[in-house]
């Protein structure tokens, strides 16, 4: 086999491998943050299943579309610098797919938690009056 081949093979085994991983980490850490979130636990647990597809198949998707490389490889160091930058995307690509993630249900949790809140939030009128000054000696 070329270069080439395994600069692909040595890719697809770290971006899955990669992909794998954060997910069943965001997964079994982010159960708590969700149950939070949606205050239901059967609920939770199906977002939580939802997500992780969504997030294998986003990424895994990324992955095979941007595994292409037109370009010959014609040196061992070549192949390096090509394959961290295609797993450097990769990473980049999983950790904004995260951020967006606890973005949104962090704004969802914020809105649910306003929405059940007793009263709205009043803003201040005027300022308290201050206590006077104790007698000088």
């Amino acid at each position: 086999m070329d270069i080439k081949v395994w600069m692909y093979v040595i890719y697809l085994a770290v971006s899955v491998g990669l992909t794998i991983w954060v997910a069943r980490a965001l997964s079994r850490n982010g159960q708590v943050f969700l149950e939070e979130v949606f205050a239901e636990e059967r609920l939770a647990r199906a977002v939580n299943s939802l997500l992780v597809v969504g997030f294998y198949l986003l990424n895994l998707g990324y992955v095979t579309v941007a595994m292409k490389h037109p370009d010959p490889v014609g040196s061992t160091s070549q192949a390096m610098e090509e394959l961290s930058l295609k797993i450097g995307l990769v990473l980049l690509v999983l950790g904004a797919l995260h951020f967006f993630n606890v973005f949104a249900l962090g704004r969802y949790r914020r809105n649910r938690l306003r929405q059940l809140a007793t009263h709205p939030p009043i803003a201040p009128i005027g300022r308290l009056p201050m206590p006077s000054a104790p007698p000088s000696r």
